[in-house]
Formats: C-alpha cells, sequence, structure tokens
C-alpha cells in the first residue's frame, strides 16, 4: 500500500513535524510511505527518516506574510496552486493523511481514502471535514466531539518511536520542563516560575530546568530575576541530545495551558519521571495516571500544583515508584507495538468499506 503524509512544512521543528516523522518511519517498515511538504522553510529536514521515505516539496520556500490583500491571494490561490500541484505526487497512493489545512482537496478519487488528522482545539468551522473519510483525534475526549459531526472517527494516540533501559538518577535535585517558549505562553513558563518561587527557598538545593527558546525567552528570564530565582533556575537551548536533560532530572513538570497530546510526557515517562501537570482538556490526562505514575493537578491551582512538587522534592522513594510506574506506562500503552495496529485496522477498514 502505498500512504502519503501531507503537512504544510517537514523542515520545521515542532511537534506536528515530529509526529509525522515518527508515523511516517514506523509506517515505511510495512509500506511504500512518500511525504509531501508544502513549504521549505530550512535547508535540512528536522527529524530524521528512513532512506526509504521520498520527501516532495511543493515549493521551495515559505509562506511569506505581507499585506492584507496578498495574504488573501496567497492563502486562497497559492494554496489552490500548491493543491493542483500536490495532484500529480498523490495519483498511485491509495491513502492521503492530512496533517494540516494546507491540503485543500478539490475533488475525491474513487480509488483513494482522505484522512485528517486533527491535534488541535476543535474547531469552530467543521464543515470542510466532511470531504475526509476518516478523522484521527487523539483521545476519547476529542472523540466524544466529533462524533457529533463526522461519521467516521478514529482515537489513535501519538506514540514514542524508541525504547530504553535507561532510568534517570532518583537521588539528583533537579526539576525538568521542555517545550517552546512562544508568545502567549502556551507552554505555561510564568505561572511555572510562580509555583516554584512558592517553594524553592525551603529547597535551596534543588533546581529548575527549563529547556526551550522562543520570542519569551527574554519575558522569562526577567521574571526569573523579578523573584530572585536565578540561582535555581537554568534555561537552556533545544537540543539533539535530549535524552542527557531527561537523565539529570529526577521528575518532570508540565505547566502548559492547552497540549494536542503532550508527548514530552511520553519522552520522560520512558526515562522514569514522574510527572506533574496541570489537567487540561486534553493531553496528560491520557497519559499521567493520577498519582500513581504522577499528579493532575486542577488547572490554575498553582497552590495545590506546588504542594504536590514539595512531596516528590522530599521523597526519593515517591520519585522512584512513580517514576518507574511511568516508565511501565509508556511501555505498554505509548510505544509502536501497541499503537500501529490502530492504524493498520483504521486502514483495513477504509478499504474494505469502500470497496
Amino acid at each position: 500500500m502505498k500512504i502519503s503524509i501531507v503537512l504544510r512544512d517537514i523542515t520545521e521543528r515542532g511537534g506536528g513535524e515530529r509526529v509525522c516523522a515518527n508515523l511516517a518511519n514506523a509506517l515505511s517498515l510495512k509500506h511504500q510511505v512518500q511525504i509531501i511538504s508544502f513549504y521549505r522553510m530550512q535547508t535540512l529536514i528536522a527529524y530524521p527518516l528512513n532512506p526509504k521515505i521520498n520527501v516532495e516539496f511543493l515549493t521551495l520556500k515559505g509562506e511569506k506574510s505581507g499585506g492584507k490583500i496578498q495574504t488573501l491571494f496567497k492563502r486562497i490561490f497559492y494554496r489552490y496552486f500548491l493543491t493542483l500541484k500536490a495532484q500529480k505526487y498523490l495519483s498511485d497512493s491509495q491513502i492521503i493523511l492530512a496533517n494540516d489545512r494546507a491540503l485543500a482537496p478539490l475533488c475525491k478519487k474513487e480509488d483513494k481514502r482522505y484522512v485528517r488528522l486533527w491535534h488541535l482545539n476543535f474547531p469552530k468551522k467543521r464543515k470542510k471535514f466532511d470531504f475526509y473519510d476518516a478523522l484521527v483525534v487523539l483521545s476519547e475526549k476529542e472523540r466524544d466531539k466529533w462524533e457529533e459531526v463526522h461519521s467516521n472517527v478514529w482515537v489513535i494516540p501519538n506514540f514514542l518511536p524508541f525504547e530504553t533501559d535507561l532510568l534517570t538518577q532518583y537521588q539528583q535535585t533537579n526539576i525538568l520542563c521542555v517545550g517552546r517558549m512562544d508568545r502567549g505562553d502556551q507552554k505555561g513558563f510564568l505561572r511555572l516560575l510562580d509555583i516554584f518561587a512558592k517553594i524553592a527557598l525551603e529547597y535551596p538545593k534543588w533546581t529548575l530546568t527549563l529547556v526551550g527558546e522562543g520570542k519569551l525567552q527574554s519575558e522569562i528570564e526577567q521574571k526569573i530575576k523579578d523573584l530572585h530565582l536565578q540561582n535555581q533556575v537554568i534555561i537552556k537551548p533545544f537540543t539533539q541530545n535530549i535524552q542527557e536533560e531527561y537523565l539529570k532530572a529526577s521528575f518532570y513538570v508540565m505547566s502548559s495551558y492547552f497540549e494536542g497530546f503532550g508527548m514530552v510526557l511520553l519522552e520522560s515517562g520512558i526515562y522514569g519521571l514522574a510527572s506533574i501537570a496541570f489537567d487540561i482538556y486534553s493531553g496528560p490526562s491520557d497519559i499521567i495516571e493520577n498519582e500513581k505514575s504522577g499528579f493532575l493537578i486542577k488547572d490554575g491551582d498553582l497552590n495545590a500544583f506546588a504542594c504536590k512538587m514539595q512531596l516528590l522534592m522530599q521523597s526519593e522513594n515517591l520519585r522512584q515508584e512513580m517514576g518507574k510506574n511511568a516508565k511501565k506506562r509508556v511501555q505498554e500503552k505509548f510505544l509502536a507495538h501497541a499503537i500501529l495496529p490502530k492504524w493498520e485496522k483504521m486502514f483495513n477498514s477504509l478499504q474494505t468499506h469502500n470497496h
């Protein structure tokens, strides 16, 4: 079977691009896979791909911004032009996985099945999703919403593309948080600093390491100074060797306001890190078993979050017990062996149902 994965830009370093790369690599072990990228902002593809995977770029530049008229032209006509161009590469594909709104399908071909991957908040405009033969969401909560507007919704979580026997050292006194420091503070770094400030003085040996970069970084650095946390909060840039950062921590914290899924919780879990996260609409509650592999905190309750951090900071045994539970949960539920059969089941259903 030939499968095409269509997305905005495979050279961008983001969660969606990483998920597509992971999925393409896994599917390529059994199927012929190609990636169609509408744009190319960077020279290099951000995440490693199996050499068997063919990558086609519809244009060798990015989606540049301009005035209102130019933007309107770009959105309507330029994407229309690129979608026409994409048809050439899709001609011999049986399954088309669309990860981005960039692909505006013009007409359905009888020999193809179109699947929309939806990893964002529930959209206001939903009519356009009628075109797709199936819709893939990440959680049961999302399925409940989507089943009101689409007849074929599948829950297929993201998966971790690797396994490791490595475990962190629980006697370490370092807490980790990883994410983009973007405007809008989706990852909640600013409120995480407020939380840590409540307890940092009591635990002078403990540090909080933030791994990330972005336009919000200067504001985060200023807040660290304002809260007098310079000696206990460390900011590091994104690194190819993120494993090293997980192994330097004894537990993980996620302070996000919203998440599509939360891949960092899988990554931290595989290294044996318990996690504390706000119980936002989707993401953490699908991964963390509350009070077993970590703690889920009512969104916005900074004091409760700080209390659970204290619990883990005070007890190496608890960090170890919860961390090992986190590793076991990832191994059982979120590795390729558990998730890929769900994709195969959907592919088979689409082909059987429509022939």
